[in-house]
């Protein structure tokens, strides 16, 4: 049974630093909990921080990709590939033949 108004207004004036105690540490707890600097933030902050360590991983994988083909972008062979993929060259004794799909 819930206790009544009058009852707490009794018990709040016959014991007021009890009251007061407990006003603040529930206050504190809140603080605690839901604050800036509370548990819920720090969570968030924790799964954000995953997230972003996942993306940085990914994106240095990347980098590693694109630094190996920059590194073998300059072989005559790859030169070569790429000149008679792209833009069709081909020696003097070749015929070409272009196959597009649709």
């Amino acid at each position: 049974m819930l206790p009544s108004f009058s009852d707490i207004r009794d018990s709040i004036s016959s014991n007021p630093k009890k009251f007061l105690i407990r006003l603040l540490l529930a206050l504190f707890a809140l603080g605690l909990v839901f604050g800036d600097f509370g548990l819920i933030k720090r969570v968030r902050m924790e799964l954000e921080n995953r997230r972003l360590e996942e993306r940085l991983a990914e994106e240095e994988q990347k980098i590693a990709e694109q630094q190996a083909i920059i590194e073998h972008a300059y072989s005559p062979d790859s030169v070569e590939k790429v000149a008679r993929e792209r833009y069709n060259f081909h020696k003097e004794d070749e015929t070409v033949f272009i196959i597009k799909e649709e």
